[in-house]
């Protein structure tokens, strides 16, 4: 659906093999994130008739390699601008190869920044990274929230947070997959920390916090590979809202996003 003035967006890839969401306006055009190569960046765009050498800008969260992977590529190939962070800035450079000077941005977190038609607004969340951030995205009373990568939402957070038009929310692992699954129990103590993913249930007791009758629809993301299914997040979010008397389809739609494979282009 594509609307004069719109607001649109299409989660490229989530999961925990890589992560990329494009957003656009009438005047801007820009990626959160490109945790895969250039290449399949480019493919995927193509599934909702994009092309990379029409974007503006890449807006990271944080520098852990499924969301920083095509970054450099990208920005040389297409001389595109990049933001983020001084923190993030300073552990993701030696990753992502050469950025030029014109082309690197600081946005610092818990600030606003008027990127054309848009105003952005970030703020921090809890994970192993340097100086982790995600972001509200605002244009003429509507707006729409990326919130993946934390290991818990604090109650300051989900105010910041509430009553978006559209979420892109966590829903890392179901908790059963992941205590009797193979991964050391080192790494399994990371996910379940503070810093480190919000859970199935997690990610559904955080949205009956923030949704309002605002919202229209619930992408769930960044679901591990090893340790969740499409199926059991999505039963989760509907069961856990219902429960919580929210009547999932009445006034708002739960979307499944995949890590090879666009979501089509949805207008706010």
């Amino acid at each position: 659906m594509e609307k004069e003035n719109s607001f649109q967006i299409s989660v490229l890839a989530s999961g925990s093999t890589g992560n990329s969401l494009y957003i656009e306006t009438p005047q801007k055009k820009f990626l959160v994130d490109a945790g895969l190569s250039g290449k399949k960046i480019t493919s995927l765009l193509s599934e909702v008739n994009r092309k990379p050498e029409d974007l503006d800008a890449i807006f990271i969260t944080h520098e852990h390699r499924d969301h920083i992977h095509g970054v450099g590529v990208l920005s040389r190939k297409y001389h595109l601008d990049i933001y983020a962070n001084d923190k993030t800035w300073q552990a993701m450079t030696p990753l992502i190869g050469n950025v030029a000077l014109e082309h690197k941005h600081t946005f610092e977190m818990g600030k606003v920044l008027t990127f054309g038609d848009m105003d952005i607004e970030s703020f921090g969340v809890s994970h192993d990274a340097a100086a982790p951030q995600f972001y509200r995205f605002h244009k003429d009373g509507k707006s729409f929230v990326v919130l993946t990568d934390t290991g818990y939402c604090s109650q300051h957070l989900r105010g910041v947070v509430r009553g978006a038009d559209a979420y892109l929310i966590e829903n890392n692992h179901d908790l059963a997959m992941l205590r009797s699954g193979r991964y050391p129990w080192s790494l399994k103590q990371r996910i379940l920390g503070d810093r480190g993913h919000l859970s199935n249930e997690d990610g559904a007791l955080t949205m009956t916090d923030i949704l309002t009758d605002q919202t229209k629809r619930i992408y769930l993301g960044h679901l591990s590979k090893e340790n969740n299914l499409k199926e059991l997040a999505h039963l989760t979010m509907e069961n856990t809202l219902k429960e919580h008397d929210f009547g999932a389809g009445a006034t708002f739609e739960i979307c499944d996003t995949d890590p090879a494979e666009a979501t089509d282009l949805f207008a706010l």
